[in-house]
């Protein structure tokens, strides 16, 4: 690829909330490319990740599908993971205060998190390293020239911030570390490039940028990265929503979850998950919009790719086999009702919400047949919170797509 090419790609997907600012990073991204080619040297890139918990899902391997893209392209890439700034907890996009976690759960956590960064990453060309290993080094005095750099009014005005002031909801005075830490870390690895999502925009261009001129450096290039809707295509990818793609459940799994989003959907996945170059996309989006592709056919098109992601090529072809053999062959219907899941409802509460039976006990009896599935699996408990969006069965012949 040509420098124009190469910042086509590796600006796909980001967001800033700001044209100016992108146009801004998206100039400093190609004036860095061209510098480092002229220098025979490849530009230094890092992402961060707090191991808060063990499981990655679909959402948390957009930055690093971002990461691969430089990879490929020949720059030296960190799998940074922040066993200090995990201790912290990140405020961003928060309305209340992290729980604050023990060195001894963060490494826990941390243990699966590259592991499971690999089926995106090229273990052999990524580096790993770990905060503690500079932070850990830091004495009181140090940190307090780091506070030098920023004003309180800087952090008050961050929109989550003043939001929990308005609210009455208390900020604590360690949640103002985490932007002075991780703009450290960029400090400590001389970084060009930093990766995140929309939600650390603060953390990256007032922490990283900020700390680098006051250490001398060349301010990093933000590359923000847009937030993946979860499988409702409406709210992000989040656990406590239910509408997840999990990478660690299985291939199968994997391209049903992918079959359940909307259609309006499919494109974000494309340009925000998929290996696809900007070009493709846009083929691949006219055929749709003129009628050429059938939006199903694209959907199977990106399930496949995002399967042959994680589980490679030979994984691919069968799950899409297997989720033909369990959809179409068993006469599940293209057009169902849907339905939209609300916070905190039961597997019955959806069944009696769409009146799918005529009563609990009904419900509880159908359950305990194993004739209530979602996504072709038994649901076991009646009780049980909804598992999150999907094509739910009840009997042989009522279905419901949840979103």
């Amino acid at each position: 690829m040509n420098i124009d090419e190469q910042v086509e790609l590796l600006m796909q997907g980001t967001e800033y909330g700001d044209a100016a600012l992108k146009e801004a990073m998206t100039k400093e991204l190609r004036e860095r490319l061209i510098e480092a080619e002229k220098e025979g040297r490849p530009l230094r890139v890092y992402c961060g990740y707090d191991p808060t918990s063990t499981d990655l899902h679909l959402g948390h391997t957009i930055t690093m599908r971002k990461l691969r893209q430089f990879q490929d392209l020949g720059h030296e890439v960190t799998f940074l993971i922040g066993s200090y700034t995990a201790l912290v907890g990140d405020p961003s996009d928060k309305n209340k205060a992290r729980p604050v976690l023990t060195s001894e759960q963060v490494m826990e956590n941390a243990t699966t998190y590259a592991e499971q960064a690999f089926r995106v990453l090229d273990e052999e060309k990524t580096v790993v390293r770990y905060n503690g290993e500079w932070l850990s080094k830091l004495t009181l005095v140090d940190l307090i020239k780091l506070g030098q750099v920023f004003t309180v009014q800087q952090f008050l005005a961050r929109e989550n911030f003043a939001k929990r002031i308005d609210s009455g909801e208390p900020i604590y005075l360690h949640e103002t570390f985490y932007p002075l830490m991780q703009g450290f870390d960029a400090v400590a690895m001389e970084t060009d490039v930093q990766i995140g999502g929309t939600d650390q925009l603060f953390n990256i261009l007032m922490g990283g940028r900020k700390l680098q001129e006051a250490h001398d450096q060349k301010p990093l290039v933000g590359v923000i990265c847009g937030i993946l809707p979860g499988t409702d295509g409406v709210q992000r990818m989040s656990k406590s929503t239910g509408n997840i793609v999990p990478i660690n459940s299985g291939a199968e799994d994997m391209f049903g979850k992918v079959m359940s989003i909307p259609d309006d959907a499919m494109e974000t996945y494309f340009r925000l998950v998929s290996r696809y170059t900007p070009v493709q996309i846009d083929e691949l989006v006219a055929k749709v919009a003129s009628g050429e592709m059938h939006p199903r056919d694209a959907k199977m098109e990106l399930g496949r790719e995002i399967v042959s992601i994680f589980y490679g090529e030979d994984a691919a072809q069968p799950a899409q086999d297997a989720f033909i053999a369990l959809f179409q062959k068993k006469d599940v219907p293209d057009d169902m009702p849907e339905y939209a899941l609300q916070d905190g409802q039961t597997v019955l509460d959806v069944m009696i919400a769409a009146k799918m039976v005529q009563s609990k006990s009904q419900g509880r009896r159908m359950v305990d047949q194993g004739a209530v599935k979602l996504d072709g699996e038994k649901l076991e408990r009646a009780g049980d919170p909804f598992p999150g969006a999907g094509v739910f069965q009840v009997g042989k012949r009522k279905f419901l797509r949840v979103k």
